[in-house]
């Protein structure tokens, strides 16, 4: 096996949270990006930091091809 089709392995094993046994007592990570949102909005709204700048809007179609092609392997 290449380099790169190990590196593409050992990709696609840790998005899929296998290279590690995985810890039923760990939160999803959408309830953990929701608490850095929510705390992110806090510290705009006191203040201490400020609103990031919109960035400019990109195709980003490729990336989801790429990533549902990796998903998609098994």
């Amino acid at each position: 096996m290449d380099t790169q089709k190990l590196r593409q392995r050992i990709l696609d094993l840790a998005i899929r949270g296998k290279l590690v046994p995985q810890d039923p007592n760990d939160e999803p990570a959408s309830v953990l990006l929701d608490r850095i949102r929510a705390e992110k909005e806090r510290l705009i709204a006191e203040g201490k930091i400020k609103r990031p700048k919109a960035r400019k809007s990109t195709d980003k179609s490729h990336y989801r091809q790429r990533l549902a092609a990796i998903l998609n392997k098994d």
